[in-house]
């Protein structure tokens, strides 16, 4: 490929990899900050933080890139997904799979000054990314494993700090993996009719009339969990405000599904990345003010 035909797809590839939409690696990175903050008690090193961030970034991308060519024949029949670059033809399959194979080189090679338990939980990391797109043609709420694949940034975050990976990075990956089935019902519902025709599973689907039951008790999960922890290691008011703002996004976000309109889900799904970060700012509050 020439470098002028290069340049003319490069916009294609980075719609590929969602650079326009950058909630998702948002949505991954708040869990892999809290991780890191509280592994370090508040103090990651520099060097692992940025490690992390671009890390974030690439295997979400390397994802994106994935998934669309897993689902290029099923996003044909989705109003909303049928100009992505890949099924519309802007791109061939082949690009599709080259880049996200780059990406993921190129995110394991930045794990290089990480210790030998951090490289293998990596491989994990990266099976469970590469898995993820085939999981909604036979599970029944593949989100579940979406909240592995964007949550295992957690138990990285701990063996990068600490060289172990202890009970408590296990829970946050369960609470990840509950927010995860939360945002992506809502994120579900725009696309349910769509999912019926083609025949694809996703969580909004086998909820069915309970879904927003289920999304808010997934939310209560969530905030249950995060009390816990906060109990567990004796947070101070900082983390409990960042956990109240988290409570008043879940209440919101009921107040934009309980219609279950499109454009409302939609929007709470978007709404997830001021959950996050809200309850990111009061663990490091915590950790700031102590």
């Amino acid at each position: 490929m020439s470098s002028a035909s290069l340049t003319s797809r490069l916009p294609q590839y980075l719609r590929l990899i969602r650079m326009d939409k950058p909630i998702g690696s948002l949505l991954l990175l708040w869990p892999t900050l809290n991780a890191l903050w509280i592994a370090a008690h508040g103090h990651p090193t520099p060097g692992v933080l940025v490690i992390f961030i671009v890390g974030t970034v690439l295997m979400r991308s390397a994802g994106c890139a994935i998934n669309d060519y897993a689902d290029r024949d099923f996003d044909l029949h989705v109003r909303r997904t049928a100009q992505r670059p890949l099924t519309s033809g802007r791109i061939h399959a082949w690009e599709a799979i080259t880049i996200a194979i780059v990406l993921s080189l190129i995110a394991f090679l930045l794990i290089q000054p990480l210790n030998g338990l951090t490289k293998q939980l990596s491989v994990v990391a990266l099976f469970v990314a590469g898995t993820y797109p085939f999981m909604k043609r036979f599970f029944a709420i593949p989100q579940a494993y979406l909240g592995i694949a964007f949550g295992f940034g957690i138990p990285m975050g701990f063996a990068a700090v600490q060289n172990a990976v202890p009970p408590l990075a296990w829970l946050m990956l369960a609470a990840n993996v509950f927010w995860s089935i939360a945002y992506d019902t809502e994120y579900a519902m725009v696309d349910r009719e769509d999912d019926l025709k083609i025949g694809i599973r996703t969580s909004a689907i086998t909820f069915g009339r309970f879904d927003v039951l289920a999304i808010m008790l997934c939310y209560a999960a969530v905030c249950a969990i995060y009390a816990g922890i906060g109990v567990a290691l004796h947070y101070t008011w900082p983390y409990w405000i960042g956990l109240a703002g988290a409570v008043v996004c879940v209440i919101m976000h009921y107040r934009m599904i309980r219609t279950r309109d499109p454009k409302g889900c939609f929007a709470a799904f978007r709404h997830n990345n001021w959950l996050g970060g809200i309850l990111f700012a009061g663990i490091a509050a915590h950790y700031a003010l102590s």
